[in-house]
């Protein structure tokens, strides 16, 4: 039997500028959202753009290089995996959150100095 796989390959752009947060004396983690633009036909045959957005969270080493390398509006692919988080806040209600744990990234608007 083969062995399955938690995978997510994407390519898109930052909306923003990734965050970056120190805890635990050594512990980094830089988050980001990604945007992908999908273009399909609707039910009338008309061209219609869809954008979905993606939370990207990178741990460590990985952190450090996307917090010096990914900027807002600059394509990249990224390879990471779903992480679920559920949580209930201090009133009671259950939350459920999904995110992409990074586990790699090519910039593809290197040394690119507009947005393609």
């Amino acid at each position: 039997m083969s062995t399955m796989r938690n995978s997510v390959m994407l390519i898109g752009r930052p909306g923003a500028e990734p965050e970056t947060k120190t805890f635990n004396g050594n512990r980094i983690v830089t988050r980001f959202n990604l945007a992908v633009n999908e273009t399909r036909r609707n039910a009338n045959h008309e061209q219609v753009k869809d954008t979905q957005w993606f939370t990207v969270v990178a741990w460590d080493k990985t952190a450090e290089r996307v917090a010096l390398a990914v900027k807002k509006g600059k394509r990249i692919a990224i390879d990471g995996a779903l992480r679920n988080n559920e949580w209930t806040d201090k009133n009671g209600q259950r939350h459920l959150s999904t995110e992409i744990h990074l586990n790699n990234f090519i910039l593809l608007d290197w040394g690119k100095e507009q947005n393609n």
